[in-house]
């Protein structure tokens, strides 16, 4: 078994062990993962609201070199850039006026991959059978589990029924014996790309985050999202110093909870590169 995979800026970069956990988990259950070649920046936040050639240009070329390959799905774990290649690659499919524009700016023919998967998709249409039987240590800890802005919405992109209330990943959690805890602030906005520019603005918005979960006795918050688990992780001191309160919850992307429960080393899973230390 193999999947398609674009691993953008992020995962080889500010969050390389949500790249490095991804690869010990689909090693450990030989699952072959086959990177997209010659791949480029996707354009994230930036492109869309400066240049709209731009926008349309570096997300095409990504999906035009996964295409080539005929390759089924694209998995693309970062939630930013899941958000962008499937915008592109829905107006790809569904205007020939932007399919013959993007051929223009790219001088080729416009090949697509046949769907773009975020990670909680792949996880549930492709793996979860394959962790049948191979949890050795249920990760029994109460868990926030953290969307954000960008993994559910919006719902005519993603699909997903429930944007308010999604319960994938804590159907996920549940199987490798995590406990969800019910919590209000699952997919509200965590600051997102202002963690530079406005960083009080993150520490404000995460500040809530952190202390709802902890709150409701969350013994770790699980993200999908680069973006996220920087501003929930790296920024903890901005965090503390706005709220006036100490915070100890780790984050932890969910393919290091998964990685934990299959029986995995914190190093195998990049979980020695955390600001805040993981010790569960």
């Amino acid at each position: 078994m193999a999947i398609a995979v674009y691993p953008g800026c992020s995962l080889n970069g500010s969050s390389r062990e949500y790249m490095e956990s991804i690869r010990a988990v689909l090693d450990y259950l030989n699952v072959k993962m086959d990177e997209v070649e010659d791949w480029n920046c996707c354009g994230s936040t930036a492109a869309h609201n400066i240049d709209s050639d731009i926008a349309l240009a570096l997300p095409s070329r990504i999906l035009v070199q996964t295409g080539k390959k005929g390759t089924d799905d694209l998995l693309v774990p970062c939630a930013a850039c899941y958000n962008r290649l499937k915008t592109v690659w829905k107006d790809l499919n569904s205007s020939e006026v932007v399919k013959e524009k993007a051929a223009a700016l790219l001088d080729q023919e416009i090949r697509l991959p046949s769907n773009i998967l975020n990670i909680l998709d792949n996880i549930q249409t492709s793996l979860v059978h394959l962790l049948e039987g191979k949890i050795t240590k249920p990760f029994q800890k109460k868990v926030a589990c953290y969307y954000g802005c960008l993994l559910v919405r919006p719902q005519q992109l993603t699909g997903e029924p429930r944007v308010e209330d999604p319960q994938g990943m804590e159907e996920i959690m549940k199987r490798i014996g995590a406990i969800p805890i019910d919590w209000a602030f699952k997919t509200e906005c965590c600051g997102a790309g202002f963690t530079m520019s406005q960083t009080q603005t993150v520490a404000r918005l995460s500040s809530a985050l952190l202390s709802d979960a902890t709150d409701r006795g969350a013994e770790a918050i699980i993200v999908a999202c680069p973006m996220c688990h920087s501003n929930l992780d790296m920024r903890r001191k901005d965090i503390e110093k706005f709220s006036k309160r100490k915070f100890t919850i780790p984050v932890l992307y969910i393919t290091q909870v998964i990685g934990l429960a299959l029986g995995l080393s914190h190093k195998e899973l990049g979980l020695q590169r955390h600001f805040v230390p993981v010790t569960i």
